[in-house]
């Protein structure tokens, strides 16, 4: 049945049993005849499993649950009444009373609120009243207890979400804009580890999006390899995350490591299959700026590739008349060619300019030696 329904029920009487709802049906050996009507549905969620957190719906709120819960870290605004169950319902705070009819306004992952109190209002939609039962652990045992609040006391809050918003989106914020907004959330971790909630402080140290909106903005301004040291922070912590592996491929490819981006790129596919169109066009850049950078690589070194080796040894006999007119060429004596060679290295090793040049070029001069040896005293080292 839904929610203003009404229904005849016929029941045989060997389905009637006592129930606590219902008068006593003793000697019956007739049919019963219900007639319903569902006046009320009440949303109950026992949101940790074991009773010592309850979440009533008391009314529906709008939208479609749960896309259209505060599930992320929202600014929050709430009407509240806290009551004391054990003392038949006694109320301790309400804020259109006690608050001068403001509602309360917070930040949801930021330990504003008990943590029972938070977890219930994550899944509530904007205009729903729910109904929160909690023991005193999910209460005010972790945090600061008002003064008309007993120690280990059950609480229960009735709750309206009248709004929330979502936080800021990056996307058209410059750099020092993003970089503001992470100085507050690395504020707000720092706050959550000095009062002790270290889980919540880790949520904010750990904040993935953070390092990779930081990632993305060291990229538009072309530091490259602090795109990188960021992108290895969100790695360090999840190794499969494919947005910070496809951040950190393009990263690579921009440094020209090229190799380091492919591995990227393909891994991705392995962690989610759903984005090989997007890895698929990532490869076909990879590797259009592969090619850019070879065809640029032979315009730099254009003059060395494009020669045969007839040019190159035509250079090297250029290079050995040059010498002719170098002040540290020692030419042999002008009998032959024969005693010209054997000679040139021993009369310049003793040669007060080969005192100047050094220990390498007395080698080299031995060196031509053994290259004479090999038939190969034609060839020219460029």
């Amino acid at each position: 049945m839904t929610r203003r329904e009404k229904a005849i029920i016929y029941v045989n009487s060997s389905y009637i049993t006592d129930a606590s709802a219902m008068p006593s049906f003793q000697n019956i050996n007739e049919e019963v005849q219900f007639e319903v009507e569902i006046v009320q549905i009440i949303q109950v969620r026992d949101m940790v499993g074991d009773g010592r957190l309850i979440k009533r719906r008391i009314r529906d709120g709008k939208g479609e649950f749960p896309m259209d819960c505060p599930l992320q870290d929202s600014l929050l605004c709430i009407h509240y009444k806290g009551m004391l169950p054990d003392e038949g319902g006694k109320v301790f705070y309400d804020t259109r009373v006690d608050g001068n009819g403001q509602p309360l306004e917070f930040g949801s992952g930021e330990g504003m609120v008990p943590e029972g109190l938070e977890m219930c209002i994550r899944l509530m939609l904007p205009n729903e009243i729910a109904v929160i039962s909690s023991t005193s652990d999910y209460a005010y045992d972790k945090f600061k207890r008002p003064e008309n609040v007993p120690e280990g006391a059950n609480i229960q809050w009735e709750v309206e979400l009248l709004e929330f918003k979502m936080p800021k989106d990056w996307t058209g914020l410059n750099f020092n804009e993003i970089m503001d907004e992470a100085e507050k959330i690395k504020s707000t971790g720092n706050r959550l580890f000095k009062d002790g909630k270290y889980e919540l402080a880790k949520a904010k140290y750990e904040k993935s999006s953070l390092h990779l909106n930081v990632a993305a903005c060291y990229q538009k301004i072309g530091e490259y390899k602090k795109s990188l040291e960021s992108c290895n922070k969100v790695l360090g912590e999840n190794p499969r995350h494919a947005k910070a592996l496809y951040r950190r491929g393009v990263a690579y490819m921009s440094c020209g490591d090229f190799d380091e981006a492919r591995k990227d790129f393909k891994m991705i596919i392995d962690v989610d299959k759903s984005l090989e169109p997007d890895v698929t066009a990532a490869l076909a850049k990879l590797k259009r700026k592969e090619q850019e950078a070879e065809e640029k690589t032979r315009k730099q070194f254009k003059g060395l590739f494009d020669k045969k080796p007839g040019q190159i040894a035509e250079e090297g006999s250029k290079k050995m008349v040059d010498n002719e007119h170098d002040p540290y060429h020692i030419q042999g004596s002008k009998g032959s060619a024969q005693n010209s060679d054997d000679s040139d290295g021993e009369e310049f090793e003793k040669s007060p300019q080969a005192a100047k040049l050094g220990a390498f070029s007395r080698i080299w001069t031995r060196g031509k030696k053994v290259m004479k040896g090999f038939g190969l005293q034609r060839c020219t080292i460029l």
